[in-house]
């Protein structure tokens, strides 16, 4: 069996040791079931690429951060919805 040593910011392991715990599997295991879907797969087993957010996302980010342009409260589901579906 061999070993494969990577270095890693040590947020980033961190981060990943908690997610994987939660799923219950150790960082190892993630680690090897990432490879044997790569294998499988013939590459990457999901997409690489870089990720851009709509510009009304973004917009709706930076109006919540500022509180913007904001609706409600709302008494009802309905309300909101309503409110929602006025745009």
């Amino acid at each position: 069996m061999a070993t494969l040593q990577i270095r890693i910011d040590d947020s980033l392991k961190s981060q990943a040791d908690l997610l994987f715990s939660s799923l219950g599997l150790d960082t190892s295991t993630a680690v090897r079931i990432f490879l044997n879907a790569a294998v499988e797969n013939d590459g990457i087993p999901f997409s690489v690429q870089h990720q851009t957010i709509p510009a009304s996302l973004q917009q709706a980010i930076y109006d919540t951060i500022y509180q913007q342009n904001l609706h409600g409260p709302f008494d009802t589901a309905e309300e909101a919805i309503a409110s929602m579906l006025e745009d």
